[in-house]
């Protein structure tokens, strides 16, 4: 059995990895999704015209790894408070999404959302948004398993967002 998780949490060479390694994880495709061009390019992503953002596309099993886990790992590899982009990537293109693909993944991404705000782990109010998934267009093969095509580059634009987990989760965290 096969679903498909949609998430946009800035620059997507960052946010393949942290799910990567989990059981029941077949598949993370970088892409664009939410906009209005067809097959856009990296370049014209960037520009800000496309209304697309960046994005994996994840395949899973949810027998083996569940959706409410996804989201678990998804709000810990973000900064769900910044709607204007994620650490240096800044813009439209970079903001955080959670793309549902069924209405059950739209009602647990609300309740995790919800959950996450009432906890108390963050001073400002939780602002990713929760969209129905739109097509989704795969990115340039060089943007796809980027940190393990290079991982020096990986490392060095990754290096805020890691630095942020590690303050916000309180953990040495090698994820990002």
């Amino acid at each position: 059995m096969k679903e498909t998780a949609i998430f946009a949490g800035g620059c997507f060479w960052c946010m393949v990895k942290p799910f990567d390694t989990y059981p029941g994880v077949y598949s993370i495709v970088s892409g664009y999704t939410g906009g209005h061009t067809e097959y856009p390019t990296y370049q014209q992503v960037c520009q800000g015209d496309t209304g697309h953002t960046e994005a994996v596309k994840i395949e899973f099993d949810p027998n083996i790894l569940s959706y409410e886990e996804l989201l678990t790992i998804y709000w810990q590899q973000t900064d769900p408070t910044d709607a204007f982009g994620q650490f240096q990537d800044r813009g439209d293109s970079y903001r955080p999404v959670i793309f549902y693909t069924t209405e059950e993944q739209k009602k647990q991404a609300e309740i995790s959302k919800k959950q996450l705000d009432l906890s108390g782990k963050y001073d400002k109010p939780i602002v990713t948004t929760i969209e129905a998934a739109k097509p989704f267009f795969m990115a340039e093969d060089y943007h796809q398993d980027f940190y393990k095509k290079d991982p020096a580059r990986y490392k060095a634009s990754s290096q805020l967002r890691k630095n942020w987990l590690e303050e916000v989760w309180g953990e040495d965290s090698d994820e990002a």
